[in-house]
């Protein structure tokens, strides 16, 4: 175990006056638990994780989450974790019906028929994204499309939902759902809000490829998962290579759909962030689709402009 920043609270569990195990927890995320050799086995360990719960269910956390090796996964088991996937190097449990009462909530949306997702994050909505949701509900017969709960990105969650709802909103067949904490989130790939492709963040898409075509992909009868091509991320290139490993070997096809591009490159939502930042908004029309120009030039928008044009440092 290793320290990491950021975290909201920690815990030591001290014997005689000393430290014998100690852990975190950022979130919905417990972390950093380390036990020392000679008190592994007993009690400590769930005495530490018992009042990491306790705090968490106060902050208002119902289910929590949990990386750990997948030889130690049957040590928290015991104490009432629920094993989500494994990937090799790390396993993910979670603590609490979370993914069944989600997974609950969005099986009412299920459809019969060819069953195809998409997931997007949409930071903001974009014509590129608009065309990857065209094209794979051209070719199911119903479309699935998550967008990424986790609020890490300058559009807040609720506004990229809700511009995602807008733009999609005369393709029959899409059927708009929140991504929740199961799928590139926090718990099964944090990693992807920092935009670093390094060895942990390849485990993570394993782990969150994993929990996608295990417990995700089964429950709405989706065999087809649809991604754009990238040629700007190394990250999110990675990602599709790590889908393609994985889901095919669980039923899953991974179709990867070619972006289209306008006179000055590939459309993509940095694009248009940095446009908004240089406070060129009468160059957005080609890259977003009515619905997000209306919003991205309303008053609504105004905070999220200022931010985005004091980073770059564009005239006000």
């Amino acid at each position: 175990m290793s320290f990491e920043a950021g975290f909201d609270e920690m815990f030591g569990l001290y014997e005689a006056g000393q430290l014998v195990a100690a852990g975190a927890r950022a979130g919905n995320i417990l972390k950093m638990l380390a036990v020392e050799p000679a008190y592994q086995g007993g009690a400590a360990l769930g005495e530490l994780v018992t009042s990491l719960l306790n705090r968490a269910r106060t902050a208002g956390h119902e289910s929590l989450f949990i990386y750990t090796k997948p030889e130690y996964a049957t040590s928290f088991e015991a104490l009432n974790f629920r094993l989500l996937a494994s990937q090799g190097k790390v396993a993910l449990l979670e603590y609490g019906g979370g993914l069944n009462a989600w997974l609950a909530g969005c099986r009412r949306a299920a459809q019969d028929g060819l069953a195809g997702a998409v997931v997007m994050n949409c930071n903001p909505f974009t014509n590129g994204h608009r065309y990857l949701v065209e094209t794979a509900a051209s070719l199911v017969d119903t479309l699935y499309l998550f967008v990424v709960r986790e609020d890490r990105s300058i559009f807040p969650f609720d506004v990229r939902f809700k511009l995602v709802e807008a733009g999609v909103r005369d393709i029959d067949n899409v059927i708009v759902l929140d991504s929740s904490s199961y799928i590139v989130s926090g718990a099964t790939f944090p990693t992807y809000f920092l935009k670093q492709d390094d060895p942990v963040a390849r485990i993570q898409m394993e782990l969150d490829a994993t929990v996608f075509g295990t417990r995700i992909a089964p429950a709405f009868g989706i065999t087809r998962r649809f991604v754009g091509t990238e040629p700007c991320c190394p990250l999110t290139g990675g990602y599709n290579e790590a889908m393609k490993r994985i889901l095919p070997g669980l039923g899953v096809e991974v179709v990867e759909v070619e972006r289209i591009q306008v006179s000055s490159g590939v459309i993509s939502a940095s694009r248009v962030r940095e446009l908004i930042g240089m406070n060129e908004l009468s160059r957005l029309e080609e890259f977003v689709p009515p619905t997000t120009l209306a919003y991205l030039t309303s008053d609504a928008a105004a905070p999220i402009r200022k931010k985005l044009q004091m980073k770059t440092g564009a005239n006000l």
